[in-house]
């Protein structure tokens, strides 16, 4: 992957808000980041995959249990007490590169508003024509899209957009809306008109 990086650097406790095409999304953005990231309970118990995690500080949600929101929600505010900056995929699984799931806003609580000191910022990550190469959509096995991705011959680019912060809100389901509508107009391997 070649990864070129639009935008301000992402500062100190900044609540990101990506896009999900590929588990190459996690590589590129605690590459160039360093960010930690938000991720299933299931991560955490694969073998080699979950220590790696592990190492970044990845905060762990059991999606299962709805009766803990509220312990999800402190246990993203209590990350964001340290500068790393922090990344959740609000669509909640990868896809086709090509359009945009929608984007859940319950983890989304932690930052409506966002603690002080820390900002909410989206990140547009934009395969462009190598999309459909990357891209995991649903019931594809893992081990087909790594296969898929490693066996392509040339190299491809990636750009990350580091967009503009959001505004402040108490509305978890608007701080949603803002982020999906800034990053659908940044992805431009997205389907025509808008692809959410």
């Amino acid at each position: 992957m070649r990864v070129h990086i639009e935008g301000e650097p992402l500062g100190p406790h900044t609540f990101v808000i990506a896009n999900h095409t590929s588990w190459l999304d996690i590589l590129i953005l605690g590459g160039f980041a360093g960010a930690a990231f938000v991720s299933k309970a299931e991560v955490q118990r694969t073998t080699l995959i979950g220590w790696l995690a592990d190492q970044n500080r990845t905060v762990y949600i059991e999606r299962a249990d709805r009766s803990n929101a509220h312990g999800q929600v402190e246990q993203i505010a209590e990350a964001l007490e340290h500068p790393q900056p922090l990344t959740v995929f609000p669509e909640g699984t990868t896809g086709d590169g090509r359009h945009l799931l929608p984007f859940r806003s319950t983890l989304l609580h932690a930052v409506a508003p966002p603690p002080p000191g820390a900002s909410v910022r989206p990140v547009a990550i934009d395969y462009g024509e190598f999309a459909d190469v990357v891209g995991w959509s649903s019931g594809e096995p893992g081990m087909a899209n790594v296969m898929r991705i490693l066996g392509h011959r040339r190299t491809m680019d990636v750009t990350v957009r580091l967009l503009d912060p959001l505004p402040s809100t108490e509305d978890r389901k608007e701080l949603a809306r803002q982020a999906q509508q800034s990053i659908a107009a940044a992805v431009t391997s997205l389907a025509a008109p808008h692809a959410v």
